[in-house]
């Protein structure tokens, strides 16, 4: 499901995209719109729109010349070299920010939980 549409991403760009972009922009953001169910299916409206916009424009603004996931580069120029730190949530691929997260109602929140909690009866010294 998307939360936005390629509208909102023109808006938020001030760019006009030509109808092969408008495909990949509509497909990012149906990935987009997955991404965000999973992080929090039950963010507001206006997060999840403002979020998964967030998401595609970073894709947008990618680089080309850098590998998808790349978080560092490097270039020679005669003798050739080449190289690439790979990581997660970097260049070219949909993420979710630590921005984007608050904004869609996570990591405010300190708990716990213990996988053997109510195995104990009342009278359990443990």
């Amino acid at each position: 499901m998307s939360y936005a549409t390629v509208q909102d991403v023109e808006a938020r760009t001030g760019k006009t995209y030509s109808p092969s972009e408008q495909t990949v922009i509509e497909a990012q953001l149906a990935d987009a719109g997955i991404l965000i169910d999973s992080f929090n299916e039950d963010a507001s409206a206006e997060s999840k729109l403002t979020v998964s916009c967030r998401m595609v424009i970073r894709t947008l603004n990618n680089d080309s010349s850098v590998p998808i996931g790349a978080m560092q580069g490097s270039m020679s120029g005669l003798g050739y070299s080449q190289s690439w730190t790979m990581g997660t949530g970097a260049s070219g691929e949909l993420y979710l920010s630590k921005q984007d997260k608050q904004l869609l109602g996570g990591g405010n929140s300190i708990g716990s939980y213990s996988p053997v909690q109510g195995l104990c009866g009342g009278d359990s010294p443990w």
